[in-house]
This record gives C-alpha cells, sequence and structure tokens, in this order.
C-alpha cells in the first residue's frame, strides 16, 4: 500500500480520465493521493477539495497560494484561502514557500505570501506543504523566523543535497521525494535519501510533472509512485515493501488521513 503524498489532479492534464488514473493508481498499490489545491485566478483555487469531496476515500485536498502566483491574489482570495484552510477535508496548508529560479513573483511577494501562509497554517493547525526552489536560504531563515507550525510540515518535491537534508529535518520537518530520485543526475539526492530517518520520509509523484524513469519526459501520475518507492528502497538498502509501509504511514501521521476504502 503506497500514498502519493503530492498530485496535481485538478489539472487540464488529467481531464476525462480521472477514473483510468484511479484505477491505475489502485492497480499499482496507491491507496490515497494527497491532492495539491492552488489559488488560479480570482475566486478560483482549482477542484482538489470538490474531488476529496466526491472520493473521500481515495482523495485528500491541500490549499495553496503556489510562489508563481502570490503577486496576483487579492485580500479578497486570502480570506477565501483561510476559509477553505479550515474545511474538514483539507489536511494541510501549501503549497506554499519560495522559487528564485523562475522568479515570476517578486521576492518580497514571496516571503510576504510564504510567511502569511505559515501563520494560516499555525492558525488552522495542519502541516504545511512547502516549495523552495533555488531559495533555500531564504526558505530556512523565514522558517526559522516564523517557527515550524506545530501539525509539522514537509519539503515537496527534495531537491537538494545532504546539508540541506540535515537543515531540514533538524526543523522537524518531513521529506517527499519524487521521480527525479530516478534520473542520473539525481546523485547528490540519492546520497541525501540516506540520511533521512524512516519516519520522516514520504514519496510523491507531483503529477503530472516530473515522471520518473522509464517514463521521464511523460505525463506523470499517481500509479508511478511505485517506482520512486522502488528507487527509494533501492538507494536505503530496504525492500520495497518496507518503504511502503513507513511512508504510508508517515503520510497517514502527518496528514492525519482517515483510513483507506476498501
Amino acid at each position: 500500500m503506497l500514498i502519493d503524498s503530492h498530485a496535481h489532479l485538478d489539472f487540464e492534464d488529467f481531464e476525462g480520465d480521472l477514473d483510468g488514473v484511479m484505477a491505475r493508481a489502485r492497480e499499482n498499490g496507491v491507496a490515497r493521493v494527497v491532492t495539491i489545491g492552488l489559488w488560479r485566478k480570482d475566486g478560483d483555487f482549482g477542484n482538489a477539495l470538490e474531488l476529496a469531496t466526491r472520493w473521500p476515500g481515495f482523495f485528500s485536498a491541500t490549499i495553496g497560494v503556489h510562489p508563481h502566483e502570490c503577486a496576483r491574489v487579492g485580500e479578497a482570495d486570502w480570506a477565501r484561502y483561510a476559509e477553505l484552510a479550515r474545511e474538514p477535508l483539507v489536511v494541510g496548508v501549501g503549497e506554499t514557500g519560495l522559487d528564485f529560479h523562475y522568479d515570476l513573483s517578486p521576492r518580497d511577494v514571496q516571503e510576504t505570501s510564504f510567511r502569511r501562509s505559515i501563520r494560516l497554517a499555525r492558525q488552522v493547525e495542519k502541516p504545511l506543504v512547502i516549495h523552495v526552489r533555488e531559495a533555500e536560504e531564504a526558505c530556512l531563515r523565514v522558517l526559522r523566523e516564523e517557527g515550524i507550525p506545530e501539525a509539522g510540515g514537509v519539503i515537496h518535491c527534495f531537491t537538494g543535497d545532504a546539508a540541506s537534508a540535515r537543515a531540514w529535518l533538524d526543523l522537524g520537518l518531513h521529506i517527499s521525494v519524487a521521480g527525479i530520485v530516478t534520473f542520473k543526475t539525481a546523485g547528490p539526492i540519492r546520497e541525501a535519501l540516506r540520511l533521512v530517518p524512516d519516519d520522516r520520509l514520504l514519496v510523491e509523484t507531483d503529477s503530472p510533472f516530473l515522471a520518473p524513469v522509464p517514463f521521464r519526459g511523460k505525463r506523470n501520475e499517481p500509479a508511478q509512485v511505485r517506482l520512486v518507492a522502488g528507487k527509494v528502497a533501492e538507494v536505503r538498502g530496504q525492500s520495497l515493501e518496507a518503504v511502503a509501509e513507513l511512508t504510508t504511514e508517515n503520510a497517514r501521521r502527518l496528514f492525519r488521513l482517515p483510513p483507506a476504502a476498501g
């Protein structure tokens, strides 16, 4: 049994194919998917909560404001964000964080948005889902200044090295590994992966992005989290069954997930 702890299944990439996506996921042992709900445009946070409402035995939702989009989010939607974060089927706040690779929003606006999301997570007592790209120093500074919410959090799609893994772990965060771990160039990620304690590790797909080898370059989907877990098992010298069991338990504990249906 596996949990895909981060996927964007309300994206247009999956339109008309959700039944197939769910069937393939179940065939590959995926019991639940944490679907990331993000602000899209005025009044629109996507359909992640709708998916969790329609299929509560398979989907759970988060709600967040991505650093790419945060400069366009008005105060009315910040109020809506706070309302949605309190919904019982919403299990986390994010993804939120800092992205200095694309800089699609000014860095100071990203930081303000990130701080607001951290404070919201603390208020609603739910974990943070953190995006960080080429902004580790700033992200660490903000998290140290704000403090990690009591409910904890996760660095999603970890792309760092051993030193960055230690920094996130020292803050008490979980680390989630995506399909990048299967890429030839991912040596530093694999080295860091060996340092992550059993009780802090998650696996994800980040669907529709970052499909693992041998599907690299194609649309990703939750069924392929099995390939991520398999590579994690190989790197850590554990069995696939052991990695599935521990990452499933970690995801359930962090996000306070209900048991899977059926």
